[in-house]
């Protein structure tokens, strides 16, 4: 796995700190409602401080900000013990990033709706294919890829990150895949049953809709994937082959991102797939801690037959959304 090969952007913090310093000052947190109806103008003065990722890569690294490990204090056990207010700069920080890019949004089934997710690991779920896990690799995905209103960017903002633990990401478009294998995993054969961190999306009793591994974007190839969730026993002997050969091909272009506290890695959650090395929590206040936010592209669009799916009970919860 190539390391630290992702496109880098220098960024100057001044304005962004200064207008999310303005914002607390008036509304405390990044949670407040009046707070989050002033982001989309607030982000809209930032300019082109923050453009989405090139299609032909992906993903890059903004750098420039600075995380202050004293000023942090102790990585929380859980992402529930985060106080509103202990992290509210960065929260906003990244709320404006993702405001500049697009439309940041959450779900009703994760930590509280909140539109800023902590990602820290914790007991009990360190062998999960979720962001709380540790000793295990969490494998190649896309984001909350069983639904069909997943985030179009994702952006992982880095607070701590000791260990050097790797993000890995592989974008499709860098893989060789034989004019066959794009045919065959086209077709909406397997579904993509929802990960362990929505319970109640797991619970549902509804038809899990089949859908296509990969699509033809307006920028290029795109992929919905996540293996740790796709029933692949449920395919023909073909299909699985392809999948396994499209498996071997990302494995083969991923690179491997070390996050440094105040890097934001924006990736294309159409087009990149990123999961984690394993590592070893200590659960001594000084483990990874990184900030996550998901953003909508309005305008940008996938297969139509989405529009039809379910998404497992599972809704988004979009504070900018009309109607």
């Amino acid at each position: 796995m190539g390391l630290n090969v992702t496109p880098v952007r220098e960024i100057s913090p001044d304005t962004l700190l200064d207008r999310a310093n303005a914002l607390i000052s008036t509304y405390k947190t990044a949670s407040n409602p009046e707070l989050i109806q002033q982001l989309p103008q607030a982000a809209a003065e930032l300019g082109d401080l923050c453009p989405p990722p090139d299609p032909a890569t992906g993903l890059h690294v903004l750098r420039g900000l600075n995380a202050d490990d004293t000023a942090l204090g102790a990585t929380p056990p859980s992402w529930s013990d985060v106080s509103p207010t202990r992290t509210a700069e960065w929260d906003v920080v990244l709320l404006l990033l993702a405001g500049a890019m697009g439309r940041p949004f959450g779900w009703e089934g994760q930590q509280d709706g909140r539109l800023v997710h902590d990602i820290v690991p914790s007991r009990g779920h360190e062998h999960e294919q979720t962001g709380a896990s540790s000793t295990v690799t969490l494998s190649a995905h896309n984001e909350d890829a069983f639904h069909h209103r997943r985030a179009h960017l994702m952006l992982l903002g880095c607070l701590r990150n000791p260990d050097r633990v790797a993000t890995s990401a592989a974008s499709v478009r860098h893989a060789s895949l034989e004019d066959a294998d794009v045919e065959a995993l086209s077709a909406p054969v397997l579904p993509i049953l929802p990960d362990d961190a929505y319970d109640e999306a797991r619970d549902s009793p509804l038809e899990p809709p089949r859908v296509p591994t990969l699509w033809h974007g307006e920028d290029g190839l795109c992929l919905r994937f996540d293996p740790a969730y796709t029933p692949l026993e449920q395919a023909g002997a073909d299909y699985r082959a392809a999948y396994g050969r499209l498996c071997r091909e990302l494995d083969r272009v991923k690179v491997g991102v070390r996050l440094e506290p105040g890097d934001v890695l924006v990736i294309d959650n159409d087009a990149v797939v990123h999961g984690r090395e394993p590592f070893r929590a200590r659960y001594d206040g000084t483990d990874r801690w990184l900030k996550r936010v998901s953003v909508r592209l309005p305008g940008r669009d996938r297969p139509s037959a989405e529009a039809a799916e379910h998404g497992y009970g599972q809704q988004p919860i979009d504070p900018y959304e009309e109607g």
